[in-house]
């Protein structure tokens, strides 16, 4: 069997669009949140909770963080990530129904891999995988062999598609197929050739 995996964050998604609002509920510009909501992502996205995340942003920014606000700043954020790229949802549906075998392999928190599974559009993949559930990020060689286990797979038989070209660059290192994603035109020619 072929597998189609798919990033979610700006492939399957819109950029984030909770940035300003979240800035704001520390009372801060944007410019002065921006670095930090983005640094202390990585240990979010590998496993920690959402209390954890907001406290260290909160930490760098000398605001205090307890479990109510931090709840509120986490709501925000997974509403941010939530705006479909409808051209991305028409390409999905139209493999699923030709019956492709899709996949999903994001770098993101638990708690929005929760939020990705109870959404209609969700069934269209077979496979849904969380960095924030695995322990371990892309583009780390090891949530690439989780995901081919996964999906009983050997590397060549996956297309994988992402935004960021260190990502794809770690799915080629473990002999997946893989391409950088720049829009719905270019992953239709990436069905027919993975190859650069």
């Amino acid at each position: 069997m072929n597998w189609i995996v798919f990033d979610y964050g700006d492939v399957i998604s819109e950029h984030t669009d909770a940035l300003p609002t979240l800035a704001k509920a520390f009372d801060l510009d944007l410019a002065d949140f921006e670095p930090h909501y983005w640094a202390e992502r990585v240990q979010y996205d590998s496993g920690g909770s959402d209390l954890e995340y907001w406290q260290n942003v909160g930490r760098a920014l000398n605001v205090p963080v307890d479990k109510a606000f931090a709840d509120e700043l986490t709501r925000i954020d997974v509403e941010g990530w939530t705006h479909l790229e409808p051209d991305v949802l028409e390409l999905l549906e139209g493999l699923h129904e030709a019956g492709a075998a899709l996949a999903l392999l994001s770098n993101a928190s638990s708690t929005f891999g929760r939020w990705v599974r109870e959404q209609e559009w969700a069934k269209l993949f077979r496979v849904k995988l969380f960095s924030g559930d695995l322990g371990c990020m892309k583009p780390d060689a090891k949530i690439y062999r989780i995901l081919l286990a996964e999906l009983g797979a050997e590397p060549g038989d996956c297309l994988f598609f992402d935004d960021r070209q260190s990502n794809v660059d770690g799915a080629r290192a473990v002999g997946m197929k893989a391409e950088r994603w720049v829009g719905v035109t270019t992953a239709k020619s990436g069905f027919g050739s993975s190859e650069e």
